[in-house]
């Protein structure tokens, strides 16, 4: 008991004193992996190093998601309660990350609307989430939804890095990731901006559900595309009949 009681108390000095230092760090930490990975594939692009980064940070933040779950029979329970220490580190771990990647795309040039405004509405809402240190129920099942697709998205990049393109295995990749991401972001995703929403939750935490369930609908669009196009190239050409 007296030792589980310490393990507590230093669950909630490193929730209340060291989130800042935690984040710091992951952006040191992010930064440090991308400047290796740099180095350990001279010959690769800029985009391909970041996105190395990017898959360790998606496995990561996948795995301490699902770790931070008190209750598997609901995943979402309870609504609008404090965060419970597990929850803030792993949204610190995604809050460096957002950080280094913003940073990371504009070093690049990479300054898109939609990717610009999915790293606001991230650093923003996983701040405020920290900042309140409530929500952590909801701000980690909406980390669970929106990375666990992340993984196939960079694959199917990283692989035409590699010269594959317009493969069985690259359209594979890119129907996993469509399904996978319309599965998350699509069916749970509503679901849960809707408890998140209707919640006794800050009105900047509602606010920054809404936007990245936005987000996501837009992004689900240009999969959609996507798809149709890829599945429409491999479609076998219509045989001409000989001239007699």
């Amino acid at each position: 008991m007296a030792a589980a009681a310490a393990m507590e108390a230093a669950d909630s000095n490193i929730s209340s004193g060291n989130m800042v230092s935690w984040v710091a760090s992951g952006v040191a930490l992010w930064s440090t992996a991308f400047v290796l990975a740099r180095g350990l594939f001279p010959k690769r692009s800029y985009d391909f190093c970041n996105r190395a980064v990017s898959t360790m940070h998606a496995v990561a933040a996948v795995c301490l998601a699902f770790l931070s779950v008190a209750d598997w029979s609901c995943p979402v329970c309870p609504l609008a309660a404090a965060s419970t220490p597990r929850q803030m580190r792993a949204l610190a771990v995604t809050l460096s990350y957002m950080v280094y990647d913003a940073a990371c795309c504009h070093l690049h040039g990479d300054v898109r609307l939609d990717n610009t405004v999915h790293h606001l509405v991230s650093i923003v809402g996983i701040g405020a989430g920290l900042a309140y240190r409530r929500c952590g129920t909801e701000m980690v099942a909406s980390l669970l939804i929106t990375e666990i697709s992340s993984p196939l998205l960079h694959l199917r990049e990283m692989l035409k890095e590699f010269g594959v393109r317009d493969t069985d295995l690259n359209l594979l990749v890119d129907v996993l990731f469509a399904v996978t991401f319309s599965a998350a972001r699509m069916g749970v995703g509503p679901y849960l901006t809707y408890v998140t929403v209707t919640a006794d939750n800050p009105l900047l935490i509602k606010a920054m559900a809404t936007g990245l369930q936005l987000v996501s609908a837009y992004w689900f669009l240009r999969i959609l595309r996507m798809v149709r196009y890829k599945l429409g190239k491999k479609k076998p050409l219509p045989s001409k009949g000989k001239a007699n």
